[in-house]
């Protein structure tokens, strides 16, 4: 199964993916946690920041989690996945796949955005920032939308829902 968090910088991918993965273990489930940054540093941090670049890397964790999940191998994936026709091959390629978008307002990135790029990129002292001078695609239909904002964010409760509508959605897989 993977579980496919996406949401631009700063929207709580990883945090929240780490949550799952750790509720997943407490139930006897391992799973892989697949971070954006982290595996463009596994791979050599060979591509930059261009569109072409991007589209590279993301081909790249999508081929990759499909080798774990034809093996059974859990994934919960954490990436900006700005192109749907990279989401489109995961709902074809992979065998079980759960697409939750982790949705913030751009006010609260800025906010929350302890290196300031955001901020640096409004002003237009940084560019190739996705969400600001490099368009998000949001997701045409995701499994399921978190609002990871206001005072009802919870990372615990966000993460029980994921691993409900990705169980639910196993069920119809089978």
């Amino acid at each position: 199964m993977v579980i496919w968090l996406i949401g631009l910088s700063g929207a709580g991918k990883t945090t929240i993916g780490r949550e799952v993965q750790k509720l997943w273990s407490l139930n006897g489930r391992k799973a892989v946690l697949v971070d954006g940054d982290s595996f463009r540093e596994i791979m050599g941090d060979d591509l930059g920041h261009s569109m072409e670049d991007r589209r590279k890397n993301a081909g790249r964790i999508s081929r990759f989690c499909k080798l774990l999940d034809d093996q059974k191998i859990d994934v919960v994936c954490c990436i900006l996945s700005i192109f749907e026709e990279s989401r489109e091959w995961n709902r074809q390629n992979l065998l079980e796949y759960t697409e939750v978008f982790i949705d913030v307002p751009m006010e609260e990135l800025v906010k929350r955005d302890s290196k300031g790029l955001y901020q640096m990129a409004l002003d237009g002292k940084f560019k190739n920032v996705v969400g600001i001078d490099i368009p998000f695609e949001k997701p045409k239909a995701p499994d399921l939308i978190i609002q990871n904002h206001g005072a009802n964010a919870s990372i615990d409760h966000f993460a029980k829902k994921i691993i409900a509508t990705a169980d639910s959605r196993s069920a119809d897989y089978r």
